[in-house]
């Protein structure tokens, strides 16, 4: 959902969400309880700026920064409610892969609408123990103890939620990179036409894949069992592949290891399921590789994959245009291949897109609609995007869109990557519209060949013309790495308007504070 259909804050809950009318209830009072301010002075806002406005009139929510580490977050947060303190402990990315925004997901556990606890996919383990240990401090309702397993909840409209996916026909893959690059990064393209799945441009979409077979194969080599062992009417190869993660061990297997262990692999079984590092080898505990560590443990296939998480579909941005390419959806994906010692590790989706899929192929997906990242409703308002790497992705959506839609209003980007030669993602396209006068400006930074300068470089050394871009009306984007390149971006976009402004280190966070307030100020971070 964008700025360019406002609703109440309620609405913010996912559509297609379980609550009970007294579930509601108390997330209406949760939420109204929030502002002190009139809301119809928020009607120009998108339904997450809403709950960004309604938060701030509370306490700030000074947490909600995905640079800022757990332990800063939750002592922001020391004081507050519950809601807050869950709030504090999710990944700050408003994602939506867990079908909320960070806010109403931690609303909806605290009201004991949501039993999952584990949803949030950028926080991980760390996220979850948090969040655990909150309900655990507090006493909440039981139901929001359980991790895993979810309850019964009618399912939204297919291809809309996680829980009901549509079945996309894959249809290409091409690589973007050049000769000599350090990347990996693949356009992909599926076909809409048979599930009749529409989105708008800011919108993500789920991936429902699998598991490598190898890993898979590994797993259920180390683990003594039966490949066609069957594990609730399926076999245990289908379920490894299909439904559990393979990632960071979960400390619900370490738990179990230590039931079925003694002396010293309990002991570290147990401080492992607690959340310590005793052998410093924490980093290299995927699930393969704590049964290698255990491999004394002896567990019963059934038992083990009890104790796995389930595995998690993963969102992209999408890369193309309803408008411009009816039925056809891209995603601009790099493939995660990486070491940790002498193993190999692939990430589930990015490598699943990238080598194992084949054309042709039916795969579960789904459309998450944005929360609080779309154009502005005005056509002709002028947009800033600011997208290294895969970042470009919702950008060229835009592009192709305000193309499509002969949106008047000027479009400025800004692109880096490592090398110019074979990291420049969709020059020609991109060049194109320079050349034509739609892309007005397009401003490139390069890592890797010579001088180290990046986006936030440029954007200071035409910090003139932005400031008189924001002062004209423009929305600004990012979209990137929530880390490091998101935080550099916006320190960037405060110098701009400090230097370019005449305004003061503090009236300019102000400035780019009311930006945000006003959804012309917008992130896709991750």
């Amino acid at each position: 959902m964008t700025a360019q259909s406002p609703s109440p804050i309620v609405q913010v809950l996912p559509e297609t969400a379980p609550f009970s009318e007294e579930q509601r209830s108390w997330l209406n009072g949760f939420f109204a309880g929030l502002l002190s301010l009139d809301n119809a002075g928020l009607t120009a806002l998108s339904p997450a700026e809403n709950a960004a406005v309604m938060a701030e009139a509370e306490d700030g929510a000074p947490w909600h920064d995905p640079s800022l580490e757990m332990a800063e977050r939750m002592t922001l947060a020391d004081g507050k409610p519950l809601p807050r303190k869950l709030y504090a402990a999710m990944a700050q990315q408003d994602c939506g892969q867990c079908g909320y925004v960070c806010e109403t997901y931690s609303a909806a556990i605290a009201s004991g609408a949501e039993a999952r606890l584990n949803l949030c996919a950028p926080g991980g383990k760390e996220t979850l123990r948090q969040i655990k240990a909150l309900v655990e401090e507090t006493g909440a309702s039981t139901t929001t103890t359980l991790t895993d397993a979810a309850p019964a909840r009618e399912l939204g409209p297919k291809g809309r939620c996680r829980e009901n996916p549509a079945l996309a026909t894959f249809l290409s893959r091409r690589k973007l990179n050049g000769e000599g690059s350090e990347k990996e990064t693949w356009h992909v393209e599926f076909d809409l036409a048979e599930c009749g799945l529409d989105y708008v441009v800011g919108d993500a979409f789920g991936i429902v894949a699998q598991n490598d077979a190898r890993l898979v194969d590994a797993v259920i080599a180390l683990l003594g069992a039966r490949p066609d062992a069957e594990i609730g009417g399926k076999p245990l190869r289908d379920t490894l592949m299909e439904d559990c993660a393979l990632g960071p061990a979960p400390d619900s297997l370490f738990q179990l290891i230590s039931y079925v262990t003694g002396g010293e692999a309990r002991a570290k079984a147990r401080r492992l399921a607690a959340g310590e590092d005793p052998d410093g080898d924490l980093d290299r505990l995927d699930v393969l590789g704590a049964l290698h560590k255990f491999s004394q443990a002896r567990l019963s296939a059934e038992a083990f994959v009890e104790a796995l998480d389930p595995l998690q579909p993963r969102l992209y941005s999408i890369s193309s245009s309803h408008n411009a390419t009816p039925g056809r959806i891209t995603l601009t994906v790099d493939a995660v291949r990486y070491r940790i010692g002498s193993r190999p590790r692939w990430g589930v989706a990015s490598t699943f897109l990238a080598e194992r899929v084949a054309p042709g192929d039916k795969v579960p997906v789904y459309v998450q609609r944005a929360h609080g990242f779309g154009l502005p409703a005005n056509p002709a308002t002028p947009v800033i995007m600011c997208g290294p790497g895969t970042g470009v992705a919702p950008f060229r959506a835009f592009l192709h869109d305000r193309q499509a839609t002969k949106a008047p209003g000027r479009n400025w980007l800004f692109f880096g990557h490592q090398r110019r030669t074979c990291d420049f993602f969709y020059e020609d396209e991109l060049q194109g519209m320079k050349d034509r006068g739609f892309l007005t400006n397009l401003t490139l930074a390069w890592s890797r060949d010579g001088e180290k300068v990046y986006v936030q470089d440029r954007m200071r050394e035409r910090g003139g013309e932005f400031w008189s871009w924001l002062e004209k009306g423009a929305h600004f984007y990012v979209c990137g790495d929530a880390k490091r390149m998101a935080k550099d971006v916006e320190r960037a976009l405060v110098d701009v308007v400090a230097v370019h402004g005449g305004r003061s280190s503090e009236e300019a966070i102000a400035y780019v504070a009311s930006l945000r307030k006003s959804g012309r100020y917008q992130t896709d971070v991750y």
